[in-house]
């Protein structure tokens, strides 16, 4: 039996998409109903599903990062409430995925093409995420630097101590569950700005994005290993831990 999970914070869509899915594909088994992108990147992780439905928009973890940071062989459904520009990247990039608001036909299309991939051997499918599914991820990802100033500094809280750091004082930032971990040499901050948000305002040659929810700095990286089971982990200046780098992101390190 094919299992799939489905994560969005709009619990009615979240119910009205598994109804549907329970009368167009009724061997499917939902495993299970995530409320956020951080909620969902855990399940995922823990359940393996064969299909994941992700929003795009979720709080902690928008469905790209999630999509990201999947280090199995779960397909991925994206559903979106994008316009047509962004739409046309989805298909360029053979992404599957669903208009908001949900339509019974669009999704009865949907199920064809993922169940035909579902049905290839391991040899022939594709692999989900590989560097060009990541690649398209992350322009995705990304506003052009154009229209969106890069950020300088950020606010960020220590205790209940507001404090302003100039970013390329910053070691890495860290997604949490409602907040974004800012690291220092001096310690951890919080600030409420997504990853998705902090990618598109930071300088990409300065800020590498490793994990779903892990954006290091360049300026402050030691070195890279891989342990027994070939997982890479990067090393930074001024940080004691490891941090892990996820399969969709090891191919930047390539040349190091």
């Amino acid at each position: 039996m094919t299992r799939a999970l489905i994560a969005d914070d709009e619990p009615q869509l979240a119910q009205y998409l598994s109804k549907q899915l329970g009368q167009l594909w009724p061997e499917l088994e939902i495993v299970h109903i995530a409320k956020n992108g951080i909620e969902a990147a855990t399940k995922i992780a823990e359940l393996q599903p064969e299909l994941a439905f992700l929003d795009i928009q979720m709080p902690g973890l928008s469905g790209l990062e999630v999509a990201q940071g999947i280090e199995g062989s779960t397909r991925v459904v994206f559903i979106t409430a994008y316009d047509e520009y962004a739409v046309q990247a989805f298909e360029q990039a053979a992404l599957d995925y669903l208009l908001k608001p949900l339509s019974s036909e669009r999704l009865t299309r949907t199920l064809e093409r993922v169940k035909a991939t579902l049905q290839q051997p391991p040899s022939t499918a594709p692999d989900f995420p590989d560097a060009r599914l990541a690649d398209a991820l992350s322009r995705l990802l990304r506003v052009p630097s154009s229209h969106v100033p890069r950020l300088r500094f950020v606010r960020a809280a220590q205790g209940e101590r507001m404090q302003l750091i100039a970013v390329e004082d910053i070691l890495f930032f860290h997604a949490d569950d409602k907040y974004t971990v800012v690291q220092t040499v001096g310690g951890e901050h919080l600030i409420r700005m997504p990853i998705v948000e902090l990618a598109a305002q930071l300088d990409p040659d300065q800020f590498w994005q490793v994990h779903r929810s892990t954006l290091v700095n360049l300026k402050y990286l030691a070195g890279t290993r891989r342990d027994e089971a070939s997982r890479l982990f990067v090393r930074i200046n001024g940080h004691a831990p490891e941090l892990p780098v996820s399969r969709a992101y090891v191919h930047l390190f390539k040349a190091m």
